[in-house]
């Protein structure tokens, strides 16, 4: 039988996966399932365009990597620009199905934990909020022992001729990236040499800066619905988020804008 729309995207499945538990349903409790389950279809070709990007830079193809950039760049653009439709619920109206989410919160999302991981924002307490032996667990453990994009650009600096400490290339990759001197010198060279790696480390600072943006919007989303409330599932809400603002992935390329 021939394919149809329908069928291909499996609508029907789709379009059932939104189940309002509140009495009623309360009307916005649609829009809040909605943007979730949009929020994790986004994680999910973050996550499979991540994955191409350090395939693409262990190959050494600069201009595709490029591209790939690019393309989670606007997906995270259309991310963050998704607060703007969430935020068209007020207070009242998220308080009338809040008490229904009971210990469910954005804290357990694991694709935005396998993201964070993915990028080099790792913190081994994670991996408590999830079942030992659950599937999450288990894509979490694999994602917080795996290198990071920012191991596979050194790896690619190396092949580049750039004399990238040994140290670097075998450091243990679930240990945040810390600001690196000799690393710094050889970005300043790196940008003055070509072009394109150049390009590259803007698309890299973008991506942080990206990330960045994310988190301060929620940030300011939270507060604006809920105010200094305890968030769901029993996080400090607004306090546990503010608190991960300022923290860049990649601090040695923000370092060098003042050596350039």
């Amino acid at each position: 039988m021939a394919a149809t729309y329908a069928k291909y995207l499996k609508l029907g499945e789709l379009l059932s996966l939104q189940n309002p538990v509140s009495e009623g349903p309360e009307h916005d409790e649609t829009l809040f399932i909605i943007i979730h389950q949009v929020y994790e279809l986004w994680f999910k070709e973050m996550l499979h365009e991540i994955d191409y990007l350090v395939t693409l830079l262990d190959r050494g193809e600069v201009a595709r990597a490029l591209h790939t950039l690019k393309r989670v760049l606007t997906i995270l653009k259309v991310v963050v620009a998704q607060i703007d439709v969430l935020e068209t619920m007020t207070p009242l109206e998220f308080l009338s199905f809040r008490h229904r989410l009971d210990t469910a919160s954005g804290l357990q999302s694991y694709q935005f934990r396998e993201l964070e991981f993915v990028i080099g924002a790792k913190n081994v307490k994670v991996l408590d909020r999830y079942e030992a032996g659950s599937p999450e667990r288990r894509r979490l453990e694999q994602r917080f022992r795996a290198p990071t994009v920012w191991d596979a650009f050194l790896r690619y600096l190396k092949r580049e001729g750039h004399a990238v400490p040994d140290a670097q290339l075998s450091r243990d990759p679930t240990e945040l990236v810390l600001p690196n001197v000799e690393i710094q010198a050889i970005l300043v060279q790196a940008y003055r040499a070509k072009a394109a790696t150049g390009e590259l480390c803007e698309r890299l600072v973008d991506l942080d800066e990206g990330l960045q943006e994310w988190r301060y919007r929620h940030v300011k989303m939270v507060e604006r619905t809920i105010g200094t409330k305890t968030g769901t599932g029993g996080s400090s809400g607004a306090a546990y988020l503010m608190a991960t603002l300022n923290r860049p992935v990649f601090p040695d390329l923000w370092v060098i804008r003042s050596q350039l």
